[in-house]
């Protein structure tokens, strides 16, 4: 019997620009601080617990993951860097089934694009949200039935798609 899976794709936080620092090590700003904790409280508050993490190993993403408070194991992978939707769903594909609900924590566009490709209405006032641009701790949640290798192009509802500051 197959269950219903929540996932969350979140795009980090605000980040800063410091002189010298190299995009993977850039960290967040004090907005994108403020962002990442109330994102966390969000979730918390509207999706409930989250059983896995998926997290891209920049700076910025893991800062984004410590502010929300988030309390799961975490999957640090360089894929999801850069990662191209294929790239960013094999990860979660490769999720332990006794996982109901996972967070990836990425950046743009890979994070966007792979909520539109998942998304099985690419009308719906989320996924249009989504195409006008997804700014800095923006969240997207989908929900499908299957197992997380069952995961798929058009095969999730995208349920909720929003930045809370």
């Amino acid at each position: 019997m197959s269950d219903t899976r929540t996932l969350i794709l979140m795009r980090h936080g605000k980040s800063s620009y410091p002189d010298g620092v190299d995009d993977h090590d850039r960290p967040l700003d004090e907005r994108g601080r403020r962002q990442a904790a109330a994102a966390g409280d969000w979730i918390r508050a509207n999706v409930g617990a989250v059983d896995a993490v998926i997290c891209s190993t920049a700076t910025r993403t893991r800062q984004t993951l410590e502010r929300t408070a988030v309390d799961a194991p975490v999957r640090f992978e360089s894929t999801v860097y850069g990662g191209s939707p294929d790239d960013i769903v094999r990860e979660i594909t490769a999720t332990d089934d006794s996982a109901a609900s996972v967070l990836v924590v990425g950046h743009a566009p890979g994070i966007p694009f792979t909520a539109l490709e998942l998304a099985d209405d690419q009308e719906s006032d989320a996924a249009v949200w989504i195409r006008r641009g997804y700014p800095t701790s923006a969240l997207a949640v989908l929900e499908f039935t299957g197992d997380w290798s069952d995961l798929g192009p058009g095969r999730a509802r995208l349920t909720h798609a929003l930045r809370v500051d």
